[in-house]
């Protein structure tokens, strides 16, 4: 064959393969000089991947906290509301709910969150609220209790006033152990009527 032909033939079998075919010599150097980086990228690949796992499960360990630590004077606050509509009983609730939770309820709700700055959230987590309202005529409509000591940490109670020409008000008030429950710490008033008021939880 002429050596014309054997040139013309290597172009056409080189423009054919197009790179299909690569010396085998020539990979091995390539893969010795970049052994090094190939492990590089390997080990950072493993480390962001770690460092994200990590990430991710510290997150939720995070939401995992907030969402399951309980939140203690919320929970006292909303058992205020809840026992006072009780202690009201539906004739007098009726009448009375909007302006108690208007008034009334959020300086309840100012004095739990007092009492709770002062004693810590160790100490909070064992408060509890009375579960019964006094029936009839008595003042109780609540007190918080420390169950490790079963001592009351502050009474909320409220008083029936009759004002001559006026008509009769609810007194709403609490005691302090601090002062042992001797003060009367004015929280607010709501009017009746004329008429008598229905018993508590009437």
């Amino acid at each position: 064959m002429k050596i014309w032909m054997k040139k013309a033939l290597v172009a056409l079998i080189a423009i054919a393969t197009l790179g299909m075919y690569t010396p085998t010599a020539l990979l091995e150097i390539d893969a010795e000089n970049n052994k090094n980086s190939v492990s590089s990228k390997t080990e950072f690949d493993q480390a962001t991947e770690l460092r994200t796992s990590e990430a991710t499960l510290e997150n939720y360990e995070t939401m995992l906290e907030i969402e399951t630590e309980p939140d203690y004077l919320r929970k006292l606050q909303e058992q205020a509301k809840v026992q006072s509509l009780m202690k009201f009983g539906p004739r007098i609730a009726e009448q009375v709910e909007d302006e108690f939770s208007a008034v009334i309820l959020p300086k309840m709700e100012s004095v739990l969150e007092e009492l709770a700055v002062e004693a810590g959230e160790d100490a909070v987590r064992y408060y509890r609220i009375t579960e019964q309202p006094a029936k009839g005529y008595g003042e109780r409509i609540f007190h918080v209790t420390d169950y490790r000591t079963e001592e009351d940490i502050v009474r909320f109670h409220v008083r029936r006033d009759n004002r001559p020409l006026e008509g009769y008000y609810f007194n709403f008030h609490y005691h302090l152990q601090k002062d042992d429950f001797k003060e009367h710490h004015t929280l607010g008033e709501i009017y009746w009527d004329k008429n008598t008021p229905p018993k508590w939880m009437a």
